[in-house]
């Protein structure tokens, strides 16, 4: 697919600007000005919660305001992302069309107000989303002001999962179902309705799960959740065919983090830049480091869609107001989180938001102008310090991209085939598991692209794989010609259990030849029943999970101690063609995983970003030019405490033209951007 690229006037620097708050204060509006330019603001997005003010009557449209503030934005050099404003309804509309309001689970319809409460199958709705959108692409879709349609905000964010279960949602998904199995013979079979003697004789009997019907035919529940994902993607399409009406300008929509509901990396295939919104609870672990790598991997996903930059359209430039405990950024985080965020692929730093609301939700969630409304206090000027810094680095970044070199398998329809599974352990966490594996890269500085399994895996030297349950039905094919060609690949306990409509593979399990073996069965070993496992010299903790397999091709490279399982392989190598599958046969810790990962990068010939060892805490990303000598290099401390190492080779600061070599100091939650001198 071919992306329409954004008209940038640099990285971008800004975020959300909300000025219908402030539309009785016209002094307020003229010193959002002043300000935005003392904080070397270059970019927001207007319009996001706006539909009241755009449309106050239906048919009746107030563009006026909007174009004069995009008006005055550009003539002091700054540049809008303008939203469509469906991310909140306006009351007139639930009141004259109280079937627009979305139904939840339990069959009740909700009552007006909140945020994306909205029946994505709506005709009424569809109908005058279309039709507010077509007037906004007529009336700004060529302004020179604009430069990105910021379509709705954050898709399915209703604070539940995304879902509507009115009768019209009940249609259109019986519609889908019809589309997909075409008979009910083929539908109960992939569901195996006979389960509980619930099969299905008309398609009228299908309702979408429910805590007060149907709520264990895993079938059902994995096609719901593909068809709540499609459908809100087919909305969103829908406002982008609008915006495009008029403009030939590129679309985005700014997506959730680790937001199960929808599956991303489908919707990528719909937009020209992929946007998110970023708040990683920082400072609430023992130290920044779990959190660093939970943000990194987060930022890695999003680049890893286009494998191409992107916008992080939304973070905090100090707290939150909707975690447990919403810790103010300690003095340089926002700089380093927000460093952290270009090192890895972005081309904003954006913030949520502009200026602090003065009531309902969000008056306390940070933002760059405070209540005092001063350029003085801590976090404008942090604010004002990134922007001047995102000036200088914007013509050395702006052309580069990280590469990587080893992809990590993330995929949605297994997150949620696992959710289901009711298996195994009901702490068992998909994504914790993916961090852990991929915190080894991340402490290494290694560059890793986080993929689905539909993405094309020949461009990596090695594919980790971990907890892959479901195996969607190319997939197999695709990752034996891999490892066939060359490539190095690494999988886990509790994979390919299932096919893509949540059904066991019956006898040999997909992968099992690639593997060079047989999966025998899996236990779930409690604290009364601790176990541990040998790798070369070393030996480790086994986690909680444990399968028992019998070899066929494969060689052990380590074994179980006790238990009944004692003295059989616990992690396995075989070679497969020209390269190799390793198979972690038992849920292993990090400390093992550095050895075992650290050998395997070894064999995949992967070279991290710098020779150097980096001290704990610290990791080092890189955005490659089109030649080497334009490689930029984000040297970044997530220690509570200044670092010392050795650099090898010669760099150049990018922001002080200082010359880095050999015994360096890294200050607290310093970030240092440099290139090879």
């Amino acid at each position: 697919m071919k992306y329409k690229k954004i008209n940038m006037p640099g990285l971008l620097h800004g975020g959300d600007y909300n000025p219908e708050q402030w539309l009785d204060r016209p002094d307020i509006l003229e010193e959002d000005i002043r300000l935005m330019k003392l904080a070397h603001v270059n970019n927001v997005s207007l319009g996001i919660f706006s539909w009241a003010f755009l449309e106050p009557e239906e048919g009746k449209y107030q563009f006026d305001y909007l174009e004069e503030i995009i008006n005055r934005l550009y003539d002091n050099g700054i540049y809008t992302n303008l939203a469509t404003p469906t991310g909140a309804m306006p009351n007139w509309m639930t009141q004259k069309y109280p079937e627009v309001m979305q139904t939840d689970e339990n069959g009740i319809q909700n009552l007006p107000g909140k945020r994306h409460n909205f029946c994505y199958t709506s005709a009424v709705m569809r109908e005058k989303t279309r039709k507010l959108d077509l007037k906004l692409s007529e009336r700004f879709g060529k302004h020179p002001g604009v430069i990105l349609w910021h379509i709705s905000n954050e898709y399915g964010g209703n604070f539940r999962d995304a879902s509507c279960h009115c009768e019209e949602c009940q249609k259109a998904f019986r519609k889908w179902l019809k589309k997909k199995y075409k008979t009910l013979d083929a539908l109960n079979h992939a569901w195996w309705s006979a389960f509980w003697s619930h099969t299905y004789t008309d398609w009228e009997q299908i309702h979408s799960p429910s805590p007060r019907g149907e709520d264990e035919l895993h079938g059902l529940k994995l096609d719901w959740k593909r068809f709540v994902s499609e459908q809100l993607q087919d909305f969103c399409r829908e406002e982008i065919r609008a915006v495009k009406t008029y403009s030939d300008l590129p679309v985005t929509t700014n997506m959730m983090m680790y937001f199960s509901p929808l599956d991303y990396d489908k919707w990528a295939e719909e937009l020209d830049v992929i946007s998110w919104d970023s708040y990683p609870s920082w400072h609430t672990k023992e130290d920044e480091v779990p959190i660093a790598v939970w943000a990194a991997f987060m930022h890695n996903q999003m680049r890893g869609f286009q494998k191409k930059p992107f916008l992080m359209m939304e973070s905090t430039p100090s707290l939150v107001n909707w975690d447990e405990e919403n810790n103010v950024k300690r003095p340089g985080m926002n700089y380093l989180s927000s460093m952290q965020a270009i090192a890895l692929g972005s081309d904003s730093v954006l913030y949520f938001q502009w200026r602090k609301s003065r009531g309902s939700s969000e008056k306390f969630h940070g933002a760059v102008v405070d209540h005092d409304a001063s350029e003085k206090n801590r976090v404008f000027q942090e604010v004002a310090w990134i922007g001047k810094d995102l000036e200088k680095l914007s013509s050395r970044i702006l052309s580069t991209c990280n590469r990587a070199k080893v992809a990590i398998i993330m995929d949605w329809e297994n997150w949620w085939a696992l959710s289901d599974a009711q298996a195994i352990s009901r702490k068992f966490d998909y994504t914790e598991e993916l961090l852990k594996y991929y915190r080894v890269f991340w402490e290494k500085g290694i560059e890793v692209d986080i993929i689905s399994m539909d993405r094309d895996l020949l461009d990596y030297q090695l594919v980790v794989a971990p907890t892959l349950y479901l195996y969607k039905k190319e997939y197999i094919h695709k990752v034996e010609a891999y490892v066939e060609a060359g490539g190095i690949y690494v999988t886990t306990y509790w994979s390919g259990v299932v096919n893509e409509t949540d059904l066991c593979f019956i006898g040999e399990r997909p992968h099992e030849r690639l593997l060079g073996l047989s999966v025998d069965e899996i236990d779930v070993g409690n604290e009364y029943f601790p176990n541990t496992f040998s790798y070369k010299d070393g030996v480790y903790k086994a986690g909680v999970l444990r399968e028992v397999v019998t070899l066929q091709t494969a060689k052990p490279l380590g074994t179980y101690l006790q238990d009944y399982n004692a003295n059989t392989p616990a992690i396995t190598e075989n070679a497969y063609g020209k390269g190799k599958a390793y198979y972690v046969v038992v849920q292993p810790d990090l400390e093992f995983l550095k050895e075992f990962l650290g050998d395997v990068i070894e064999e995949a010939n992967v070279e991290a970003n710098l020779t150097e060892t980096l001290p704990y805490g610290v990791t080092v990303s890189k955005r490659s030019g089109k030649e080497q000598k334009d490689d930029v290099y984000f040297l970044q401390n997530f220690n509570r405490h200044p670092v010392k190492m050795v650099l090898n080779e010669c760099y150049t600061n990018l922001i002080t033209d200082e010359i880095l070599t050999g015994s360096i100091k890294l200050q607290t939650y310093q970030c240092i951007v440099m290139q090879k001198k």
